[in-house]
């Protein structure tokens, strides 16, 4: 049975049911301006997980968060129940509170005025229309700066009764919770492929096609076949050869007379991305010799992101002219190493745990990776023949396993689609979540 809508007057939510209210977002909330107590945990609203306790969430995340050590004057209390505005909630709306608390003052508390469900504004506040709302309300959010409450109170909120905001989120507990066991699924299923992906890789390069009774590195890999040599980097190579870092411009080089310059993101899980550049200055003049070209080994020499320090990619064919900058490194393997053997070595978990290791360990490398010390990962290294047939075999295997990989991560998309399709339909009331509950 359809059910009659009305213009809600409202550019954000459009047409409502017509037994809906819409109000003044001050109508249903206020600000919680309470300093916080002795007593108050430290909490940390996040897009992904919503307001947890901080030491919870980085035992979660494994990232730091700077501690607040100024005292409870720059700390706002939060009682279960509430919602916080933080620094990223133009990209994923206004987390609620499940536990009591204390936040910075930088972020803005919300305590409900009147009876209502959580649940159904937990959802509303989350949902796709109404980040997009936000993002109206000031240019300056994409500053990273937290939304206000006069901000919020811009914004007008619909009011179903509390018994039909009961029902809505009811049927969007029950219908997210399958399609969240759905994703879940998917995102087992990938991990999975991953790691038979990095499995097969790491026998390939550790014993070909025999079984592995020769020399043991003892510490990056295991028994490799006795005819084969373990090796420092450096043994392999020609020369490596480093760009510049000249100021750039955003945009990308598509003129017939433009070029760029890689950025370090140009490299990433073992592909190359030409997009990833800057624009050079027309001025400026530069030695030809540092254009890449398809077929080149790159690699990052320096990256704020540890997984992307280190990450090799061979170019592929783009319509950009790009030349290495000086966070980038090209490799040239000598007559003893094939390029694309080398590609898979730099993308194996042997040469990631040296790369790693390096990292965490004393030479504390967090935004470097120099050429002495790549040179100084140890590699194994099989006839110029079997490197070619490594590569190939891994080539054709891996291909097979990125395929299902980019399968499952579609069918995971779409569900993430879906809900939150779901969740702006159902929230104002495009769905009818009496009927459907």
């Amino acid at each position: 049975m359809s059910r009659e809508l009305r213009d809600s007057g409202v550019g954000w939510l459009g047409s409502v049911p017509a037994d809906w209210g819409t109000v003044p977002a001050q109508a249903l909330f206020g600000e919680r301006k309470a300093k916080s107590t002795a007593s108050d945990v430290h909490l940390t609203p996040s897009q992904k997980y919503g307001v947890l306790p901080q030491e919870e969430y980085m035992q979660i995340t494994g990232n730091k968060v700077v501690l607040n050590l100024t005292g409870a004057d720059n700390m706002r209390h939060v009682e279960t129940g509430d919602y916080v505005s933080h620094l990223r909630s133009f990209q994923g709306g206004l987390e609620y509170a499940r536990i009591p608390g204390k936040v910075s003052a930088a972020y803005t508390v919300l305590k409900p005025k009147v009876a209502l469900d959580s649940r159904f504004f937990r959802y509303l506040f989350k949902s796709e229309l109404y980040v997009q709302a936000l993002q109206t309300t000031t240019d300056q959010l994409r500053d990273g700066q937290s939304i206000r409450y006069p901000q919020f109170s811009q914004i007008a909120l619909p009011q179903p009764s509390l018994d039909e905001q009961r029902a809505i989120a009811d049927y969007l507990d029950r219908e997210t919770a399958q399609i969240d066991a759905f994703i879940a699924k998917n995102e087992e299923l990938i991990a999975l492929l991953a790691e038979r992906r990095a499995a097969t890789i790491t026998s390939a390069l550790t014993s070909g096609r025999e079984e592995s009774t020769g020399s043991c590195d003892g510490r990056w890999f295991g028994a490799i076949p006795a005819h084969w040599e373990s090796m420092p980097l450096r043994y392999l190579l020609r020369r490596i050869e480093q760009g510049v870092s000249p100021q750039a411009e955003g945009g990308l080089a598509e003129g017939a007379h433009q070029f760029g310059v890689l950025k370090s993101g140009c490299v990433n899980a073992g592909i190359y991305r030409s997009t990833e550049h800057k624009l050079l200055p027309a001025e400026f003049d530069f030695d030809r010799s540092l254009l890449v070209r398809p077929g080149d080994l790159v690699v990052n020499r320096a990256s704020g992101s540890i997984p992307l320090l280190g990450s090799a990619a061979i170019v592929t064919q783009s319509p950009y002219r790009l030349i290495l900058s000086d966070k980038t490194f090209r490799l040239i393997p000598n007559a003893r190493t094939s390029s694309h053997y080398l590609y898979w070595l730099l993308n194996s978990r042997i040469y990631r745990e040296q790369v790693e290791s390096r990292v965490s360990g004393a030479d504390g490398l967090a935004n470097n990776l120099p050429q002495s010390t790549l040179k100084r990962f140890v590699l194994p290294v099989p006839p110029i023949e079997e490197q070619d047939q490594i590569s190939s075999y891994l080539t054709d295997r891996c291909t097979q396993i990125d395929k299902s990989i980019a399968t499952a991560r579609r069918g995971a998309a779409l569900a993430r689609e879906r809900r939150a399709a779901l969740i702006s339909a159902a929230v104002t009331g495009k769905v009818d979540g009496r009927e459907a509950s």
